[in-house]
């Protein structure tokens, strides 16, 4: 995602890259000199050269501890609106990674395959944190799908720099949603930037409109006694935040007037400084860094306002999984890369400080804020391992870091997840594209539609 590349064609070189492959997951292919070739996800098109550096010498380490193993790296984009005919085609890489949300409904379908007794050999397979854990096993009980990457919960991400030209202290982010509003109007006011900024494509409209109604003490669904889904949607805390959003839309003037944004392409927004704030996850930093070159002297990040009873933050994350058609060889080899690529930097002191080293050599952030895979206790010893080679600014941090174990945490929507989220992007496209949006109707047609979605399981 460097600037001057559009998120169509960063999707375009994604599904090229990922058509390249053929049946990855089929079997294991012969690779050189006779190893066993492994397919794996490395990072976003358009990464930053020095990214590439850091994955590859990830690889060429991984390949030394298993010489029989020959690792195939792909650039990977997860699209909700491609990924069930990249899997369904065998086109994706041996090893991909998954929205938390999806592995359920890919257990159930049987896309996945089972790595349960892979997974028992590690020797902190008991030490995950079991609400995660979960996500990824099936009905039997078996893990089929493993937190790997970075558990995020949503946060507010800042623009230092404008905070302090529109006369604001950056050292003082907001803590409510007024706050939010009112920093905003400051920053378009005074620099002519928008203050704020909404994704509103696709399915990303509707997820951090869902993290907002969290944050507010809102719902998105609940389960009744008879084990059935109702749909929550129109409820006080999303009229509230649709609201909120329209009347800096139209009359504050402050928020970037754009319905097409989505996760890469508001990333790109503020790395350019176009926004003064947004939300999404807490570990964002890493991909700014990462495809934009972002550097930490202008960036903020600061808690998510929680306000009224039942508030809490939206969390989400990564799993890694593998096709269902793998065979032993390949899952033995998926696990073995899953291990050393996602796992050991968390368990194991000298492959975090060998990981933390080789990311700061190559300028890549170390030490971007997220939440614990495993216990939070072993999450800050992982951090005191790599003390020396933290290169993120912590002290820009602090609004979350100071409380983001301490704030309630809530999971994405069970059921329909992807396809609730898409619907929500409506009423969001529609405040910001239409000043006369009745926030009512769009939230009773969305909350309709999704019901007619959970009565279909």
């Amino acid at each position: 995602m460097r600037p001057g590349r559009t998120s169509q064609a960063m999707a375009l070189a994604s599904v090229v890259a990922l058509a390249s492959l053929t049946a990855c997951s089929s079997s294991p292919a012969s690779g050189h000199s006779g190893k066993l070739t492994l397919s794996v996800v490395s990072l976003l098109p358009g990464s930053e050269k020095a990214a590439f550096d850091t994955f590859n010498a990830r690889v060429a380490a991984f390949e030394k501890a298993n010489p029989t193993i020959d690792v195939q790296p792909h650039e990977y984009k997860w699209e909700a609106t491609t990924f069930a005919s990249q899997l369904a085609g065998g086109t994706l890489p041996d090893v991909f990674e998954i929205p938390l949300t999806d592995a359920g409904t890919l257990i159930a379908n049987g896309q996945l395959a089972d790595l349960n007794d892979q997974f028992q050999k590690l020797p902190y397979a008991g030490q995950f944190n079991q609400n995660l854990l979960d996500k990824g096993k099936g009905q039997n009980g078996h893990v089929y799908a493993i937190p790997a990457k970075s558990i995020y919960g949503v946060a507010l991400h800042y623009n230092r720099a404008l905070f302090q030209q529109a006369g604001l202290d950056p050292d003082k982010p907001p803590t409510t949603w007024d706050e939010v509003r009112a920093d905003a109007k400051a920053i378009k006011d005074k620099t002519g930037v928008a203050g704020y900024a909404m994704m509103a494509s696709g399915a990303t409209g509707g997820w951090q409109l869902t993290a907002a109604m969290y944050s507010r003490g809102g719902q998105v669904q609940q389960v009744q006694k008879d084990g059935s889904y109702k749909s929550t949607l129109d409820n006080d805390a999303a009229r509230k935040q649709l609201e909120w959003l329209k009347a800096m839309r139209w009359q504050d003037n402050s928020v970037l007037a754009d319905t097409t944004l989505a996760w890469d392409t508001i990333n790109q927004a503020f790395a350019a400084g176009q926004v003064g704030m947004y939300t999404s996850g807490s570990d964002v930093y890493s991909s700014l860094v990462e495809t934009l070159g972002v550097t930490g002297k202008d960036y903020g990040l600061t808690a998510l306002p929680l306000e009224g009873p039942g508030a809490g933050v939206l969390v989400g994350g990564t799993l890694a999984a593998v096709g269902a058609k793998a065979d032993k060889a390949t899952k033995d080899a998926a696990m073995k890369w899953i291990d050393f690529y996602y796992l050991q930097n968390l368990v194991d002191e000298n492959q975090a400080v060998e990981n933390a080293k080789v990311r700061a050599e190559n300028k890549q952030a170390v030490g971007t804020p997220v939440l614990p895979i495993f216990s939070r206790e072993q999450y800050q010893q992982s951090l005191k391992w790599i003390q020396s080679y933290i290169n993120v600014p912590l002290d820009h941090m602090k609004g979350y870091t100071d409380v983001m174990f301490d704030q309630p945490i809530v999971g994405e929507p069970t059921r329909a997840t992807q396809e609730i989220y898409t619907l929500l992007s409506t009423p969001v496209q529609a405040v910001l594209s239409d000043r006369n949006a009745d926030v009512g109707k769009l939230l009773t047609t969305a909350n309709t539609q999704a019901q007619a979605l959970l009565a279909h399981g």
